[in-house]
């Protein structure tokens, strides 16, 4: 069985430049890659929608209540399959094979679960998405390289500096 590059990332716009590295990074070590991609709704924007849902819901608008929150989850559905086919045609232009899984939990959490589900993992790469902005924080980062028997590396985006 050829070994898997494992990239983890948010299904966003910032995806691209990590994702073309991580392909390159396959090819280069002849290997294929599995993405999985960590759907993380913050608390806020559940909060919101609930509370959009219930404004509608007291004012007797189920039906305009069950559409706002289906909306949503229609709409970031789409951002994902978006994000799927772009993911499948840059890894089908350089010849990388690819696995695409999705995971709806924290990321750390969501690594070891897919760790423990799937063999033939060789690395893990985190995306700057993922490490950047105080997504994962630093704590939950060593208790992930302490816990999982593979080699993590981090990405990180580099600052433009202004002349």
């Amino acid at each position: 069985m050829k070994k898997q590059l494992l990239f983890v990332t948010y299904p966003n716009e910032e995806m691209d430049d990590a994702l073309s590295y991580a392909v390159d990074l396959a090819r280069t070590m002849n290997e294929g890659i599995t993405v999985l991609l960590v759907k993380k709704k913050s608390f806020i924007e559940k909060f919101e929608n609930m509370m959009a849902a219930v404004t509608f819901a007291e004012e007797g608008d189920h039906e305009s209540a069950r559409q706002f929150l289906a909306a949503s989850e229609e709409g970031s559905d789409a951002s994902v399959e978006k994000d799927l086919m772009t993911i499948r045609n840059k890894c089908r232009e350089v010849g990388v094979n690819v696995n695409i899984h999705t995971a709806t939990m924290e990321t750390a959490p969501a690594v070891k679960t897919f760790l423990q589900n799937t063999n033939g993992i060789d690395m893990i790469l985190l995306s700057p998405s993922i490490t950047g902005k105080g997504q994962l924080s630093g704590d939950a980062l060593k208790k992930l390289v302490r816990t999982v028997s593979r080699p993590i590396v981090t990405m990180s985006k580099q600052a433009v500096l202004q002349a």
